[in-house]
């Protein structure tokens, strides 16, 4: 008699490339975490989350022959439904970056380290999606008194 068996079938290994990403994003949370200015505190908290995002689209998309070209957070919800509010919290913080790389906004210190959590929540929750074990916590953030 034949049984059928009802466990998952492994996953394929994951791309050089999205490990790649993986481990880009780790590092910019651990320059976020020592980060000498709240500007680039904020700016490295939110590329950590763009190249989390990345590395799920790589390993989860498929080429398209879309030309029009449209950044991570307008894909993501495609590609993985459940982080679309993810999506649209990160689309909004992007503005922000931007502003903070031109130096026309100013960094407010809860604001970057807000980020900052929501960036490491995120880059578990994509670990997770890949089927990864999650990492080490990030070493404790101590804000330091006159930081900027």
């Amino acid at each position: 008699m034949m049984t059928t068996r009802t466990a998952t079938a492994p996953r394929a290994p994951l791309a050089s490339t999205v490990l790649d990403l993986l481990d880009r994003s780790r590092a910019s949370l651990l320059s976020a975490c020592h980060a000498d200015s709240v500007a680039e505190r904020y700016v490295e908290a939110h590329l950590a989350a763009l190249r989390a995002a990345a590395a799920l689209l790589a390993a989860r998309s498929r080429p398209s022959r879309r030309s029009q070209l449209r950044s991570v957070w307008e894909v993501l919800p495609q590609v993985a439904p459940e982080l679309t509010e993810w999506a649209v919290f990160f689309a909004a913080s992007a503005k922000r970056r931007a502003a903070l790389e031109r130096g026309s906004a100013a960094a407010v210190a809860r604001e970057s380290d807000d980020l900052l959590r929501q960036s490491e929540i995120f880059f578990e929750l994509v670990q997770g999606a890949l089927g990864l074990p999650m990492s080490r916590p990030l070493p404790e953030f101590i804000s330091v008194t006159g930081r900027q």
